[in-house]
């Protein structure tokens, strides 16, 4: 794993929003560009359902209430699933996702993909090179 391809995946954006309650708010890995590094071009609709589909994320912040008992505020039995940092699975349907433009890029293109969701919707945390996971439809 290249940190620059790591870096253009999970690029530096202020998602403009931070988790309220029990949610984790994740950066989604970006999608591969207009073309693949063998030449071929994809088509628009390809990278939409790749974009949206996408299930490899970063976490970036943790709310007040995540991985604890709603009564009580004590932290779960076995801890928090996830830290900041982590890269995780998240369900392919579901949660708040949005987009964000990167500065400094095309306004149009290639633009940062962020996900609210519950703490136990969680997935797994990812153990491997994050780049090397694809996802189907």
């Amino acid at each position: 794993m290249s940190t620059e391809d790591l870096a253009w995946a999970f690029p530096e954006v202020e998602p403009g929003v931070e988790p309220l309650g029990g949610r984790v708010l994740v950066q989604l890995k970006r999608v591969k560009k207009k073309m693949t590094k063998s030449g071929i071009i994809l088509a628009e609709e390809t990278r939409d359902t790749e974009k949206w589909a996408n299930m490899v994320a970063k976490v970036l912040a943790i709310g007040p209430l995540a991985y604890r008992n709603r009564d009580t505020m004590a932290p779960w039995p076995e801890g928090s699933w996830v830290k900041i940092g982590d890269f995780i699975r998240v369900p392919k349907w579901g949660g708040d996702r949005w987009e964000v433009a990167v500065p400094g890029e095309d306004p149009l293109e290639d633009k940062a993909l962020f996900m609210m969701l519950n703490d136990h919707e969680v997935i797994s945390r990812v153990t491997g090179d994050p780049l090397a996971m694809a996802e189907y439809v």
